[in-house]
């Protein structure tokens, strides 16, 4: 296994955010953390991307404790994508996804530049400034930065992405979270995302971990981890299942209100209805 979490406990504020979380992740797996707000996912992320400590527990790289890791070496295996990232300098596009590379030829790190902004629909951006990028155009950029910086490395990667298409359209998150997969799949590399669309984490994941107040409620196959009961636990969430025929499940959420209660709905500043009026035509 590439990443190992055993016992792992991490404290804010003198509040236990994380609690004796045990999971794994191999190489050539994708798995997506999920959970409702306050859970512990982008404290979880901060941890073993070095940024929170870990108070208890343990957490190994490649079977090698992470604190005993070299930022340098870390730095050629692991990389991150936080929830946040801002870029209110003037850099382009292309000069924002070149920060990924470490100091090397032009003839070395363009190839892999045109290839990356390929992939994640940005060429045409490539000479835009970051600041007049959309959000969702944004993250793409950002996330094309992450994948520079281990872009060519030939040991196995761990990619730590928090909430990487949260601002992404539909057919942008399908196109990102599929080359996550083909990532693991073809390239052997770790994936750990944070998301909270339960439909885009059942279509693409190998592996869900659900948390719930910091600890782990369920890990396993889509299928075994959304189930209605861990969804009206976990969210609060009325929803039914449907095993698609594709092979993973689609979540439903339940209405229980009736179309005619929101007939009787009073909204506050909404004019009443005056049958006098007509729209023009």
């Amino acid at each position: 296994m590439l990443l190992r979490v055993d016992n792992a406990s991490v404290r804010l504020g003198g509040r236990q955010i994380v609690d004796r979380l045990d999971f794994q992740l191999d190489a050539g797996e994708l798995l997506v953390v999920l959970g409702p707000n306050g859970a512990g996912k982008s404290t979880l992320l901060k941890a073993l991307a070095g940024e929170y400590k870990i108070h208890a527990g343990s957490v190994a790289l490649a079977g090698e404790a992470l604190k005993d890791w070299t930022g340098k070496c870390l730095a050629r295996q692991r990389a991150v994508m936080p929830q946040r990232v801002e870029v209110n300098f003037p850099l382009t596009v292309e000069e924002i996804v070149r920060l990924g590379r470490p100091p090397e030829p032009l003839s070395k790190s363009q190839p892999i530049l045109e290839e990356l902004m390929a992939l994640l629909d940005i060429t045409h951006l490539q000479r835009r400034l970051a600041p007049g990028l959309s959000g969702g155009e944004q993250q793409r950029v950002q996330l094309a930065r992450v994948l520079a910086q281990v872009w060519d490395t030939r040991k196995p990667v761990l990619l730590l992405l928090d909430e990487c298409t949260s601002a992404l359209d539909p057919a942008h998150q399908q196109q990102v979270f599929s080359l996550l997969r083909k990532l693991a799949w073809q390239r052997g590399f770790a994936v750990l995302a944070v998301a909270h669309d339960l439909n885009l984490a059942a279509r693409f994941a190998d592996r869900l971990l659900l948390l719930h107040k910091g600890q782990c409620y369920s890990s396993g196959e889509p299928s075994d981890v959304l189930t209605e009961s861990a969804l009206a636990e976990v969210y609060g969430l009325s929803a039914r299942i449907l095993n698609l025929e594709e092979g993973y499940p689609l979540v439903i959420p339940r209405d229980g209100r009736c179309a005619k209660d929101y007939d009787t709905l009073s909204w506050p500043g909404l004019a009443p209805q005056n049958s006098s009026c007509r729209q023009a035509s």
